[in-house]
């Protein structure tokens, strides 16, 4: 979760996609339209692993934008293949 955050943070779309798991992994990353935020922080909310190979990360990830800060909070699913994890999916809830 922490490498996911810091290559959004310095604009590593590559990374990103190759930590995705490819049941879900789109084409292409949207990073959101210019200005580009400027991420700020990270909270680790919450862990829990489900057997060997699931587990569920819930985060707050702090932002600005326009100098104005903002929150993202999410709990991510993740697998694990071949002793690597890969990113699923989430339920993301954004927060002025």
């Amino acid at each position: 979760m922490r490498s996911r955050y810091v290559a959004y943070a310095l604009g590593y779309d590559d990374y990103v996609l190759a930590t995705w798991h490819v049941s879900t992994r789109p084409c292409s990353l949207e990073l959101g339209p210019e200005p580009r935020p400027s991420w700020i922080g990270l909270s680790i909310k919450r862990h829990e692993q489900y057997g060997e190979d699931r587990a569920v990360v819930e985060f707050v990830a702090r932002y600005k934008v326009g100098g104005r800060a903002h929150r993202m909070q999410e709990s991510s699913r993740f697998v694990r293949e071949n002793d690597r994890w890969f990113y699923v999916d989430g339920e993301v809830a954004l927060q002025p």
